[in-house]
Order: C-alpha cells, then structure tokens, then sequence
C-alpha cells in the first residue's frame, strides 16, 4: 500500500483561519478507512463552518443532504459535535483541514471551533481514498 504522508508547511494562524474561511460553506474530507472497514471503506469527514451545536433534525437534514448528493450510502460510526479544527499548508492549493483531537495538539496548533460531523461510509464517487489510499478534500463556498 502506497501512504504518503501530507507533509506540512505550516500551520494557518487564527486570523488567517478566519480569512480562509469567510465564503467558506463546508468543507468534505475524504480518506481510506482502517482496512478492516470492508464494508466502510472511506473516512469522510464534514467541516460546517459554524461553531454552532446544530438540532439533531437539522444534523440528520444536512447528513441526508451530503449523503444523497455525493452517493455515499451505509454510514457507520457517526459522530457529530464541535471540534478543534486545525488547518495545514502543503503543497495542495488548498489548506488541509485537521482535527484536533489529543490536548498537546490543541495547545500547538492554531485552531477554530467548527461542527464536524465524521463517519465511516462507501462511494463511487471517491475512488482516490478507496482505491488508491489517498485522502482529499474540498471547500464549498457560498
């Protein structure tokens, strides 16, 4: 299996998160998921640029919305709540994203508060995470 790793530039500091993400709607993650996921094969994960704890019907409304329009169907291990969100500079055009888990990573790097909602699901339409072991996202502006 091919992992390469993303290799970090730098990390946005918190004004320049907050540019970054002005127009920004959402942002779509997609990445392999452990490989005994057979059924699940890729990570996706969902970055609403709202720091906002969403109703669980609008939660279900926007999960349905993104499930239906990029085909992903049977998701798994959903979690959905507001997160450190980190964000790095690669040689991609666009920043990459970070959640922010452990609290070393949370004191280091810059972050904003965003409502992520993470899964484990399958699609035709991201045969780069499922196929190739690649992981990729993008922005949706508004």
């Amino acid at each position: 299996m091919n992992n390469q790793t993303i290799k970090t530039e730098r990390y946005l500091e918190i004004d320049d998160i907050q540019k970054h993400l002005e127009n920004v709607e959402y942002i779509i993650m997609a990445a392999p998921a452990p490989e005994h996921f057979v059924n699940t094969p890729i990570h996706f994960t969902i970055f609403l640029n709202t720091d906002e704890k969403l109703p669980e019907e609008i939660q279900e409304a926007v999960l349905a919305k993104f499930l239906h329009e990029n085909s992903i169907h049977m998701p798994k291990e959903l979690m959905s709540q507001i997160m450190a969100v980190g964000f790095a500079k690669s040689v991609q055009e666009t920043p990459m994203p970070m959640l922010l888990i452990k609290p070393q990573d949370i004191n280091a790097i810059p972050h904003t508060a965003m409502f992520v909602m993470d899964f484990l699901a399958d699609s035709d339409n991201f045969s780069e995470a499922k196929e190739k072991s690649l992981t990729g996202w993008s922005y949706s502006y508004n």
